[in-house]
């Protein structure tokens, strides 16, 4: 049987992987503005006016509009939905619950990559619209009214960002049964932010996807920085499906298992 290393030296393994986690978490939070290539293209579309998105942009602004005002009880559906259980507030405060209750369990790191990707993924979105200066939708019957400026939607990107952290974080307390049924709601909830933005008329459909892809930019990156850390540390990488930190289900989180010292 292996000797197990000197607590001092474990000690000093996890001030180092602390160290480096720092640099990693807030260093890719900075990048994930500048290395989303996906996101960078649709950003040159958007600003040189591409024709064929432009009118992908116009004739799903207009059709949905039709719809809406043909629809007024499933416009105020809608409406419940984006501004009330999907407003970026709502989502915004179940992340800051949830790191209240990570700190409460002792998981620090963990609480600290669930706050440092929202607070990132607000600021990027944010410096990305003043930046862009896209103008929202101009629809002769509007429905719905929002301001600010449009690329990318602000309501799209604090979905992705706000679902991934809470799948991620609370997949390790869930039976694995039921883990298909949190991801489908996950999916479903940030497909249908997009949906009612497009859908209301206070976004653009590109918009939307601009939102979605720097939101995943972001998660990856800070996430990418999460299982370095674990690495660093002795606790191992994970699998997404298990969520970023498997032993939050035991009771002490962040803690290698005896296998893994």
């Amino acid at each position: 049987m292996p000797a197990r290393p000197a607590v001092p030296t474990l000690r000093r393994r996890r001030k180092e992987a602390d160290r480096r986690f720092g640099i990693r978490l807030f260093g890719s939070a900075a990048a994930a503005a500048v290395t989303a290539v996906l996101f960078g293209l649709l950003l040159v579309l958007v600003e040189s006016g591409w024709h064929p998105l432009r009118r992908l942009d116009a004739g799903a602004a207009r059709w949905l509009n039709r719809t809406a005002l043909d629809h007024p009880a499933w416009t105020g559906t809608l409406r419940f939905f984006s501004d009330v259980v999907w407003d970026p507030v709502t989502l915004r405060a179940a992340v800051a619950v949830l790191t209240l209750w990570l700190l409460y369990r002792r998981a620090w790191r963990l609480a600290a990559w669930s706050a440092v990707t929202a607070v990132a993924g607000g600021l990027i979105g944010l410096l990305a619209k003043v930046v862009v200066e896209r103008a929202r939708p101009s629809l002769p019957d509007p429905v719905a009214h929002a301001p600010g400026y449009s690329f990318p939607s602000g309501h799209a990107m604090a979905a992705t960002t706000s679902f991934a952290v809470l799948l991620l974080v609370l997949l390790p307390m869930v039976r694995r049964g039921l883990r298909p049924l949190c991801w489908a709601v996950a999916v479903v909830s940030v497909l249908g932010v997009g949906f009612t933005r497009v859908a209301l008329g206070v976004h653009w459909f590109s918009d939307v996807v601009g939102g979605w892809m720097l939101g995943l930019a972001v998660v990856a990156l800070t996430g990418w920085s999460f299982e370095a850390w674990r690495a660093d540390a002795g606790l191992g990488r994970t699998e997404v499906a298990e969520g970023l930190e498997p032993e939050l289900s035991g009771e002490d989180p962040e803690e290698p298992h005896a296998s893994q010292r």
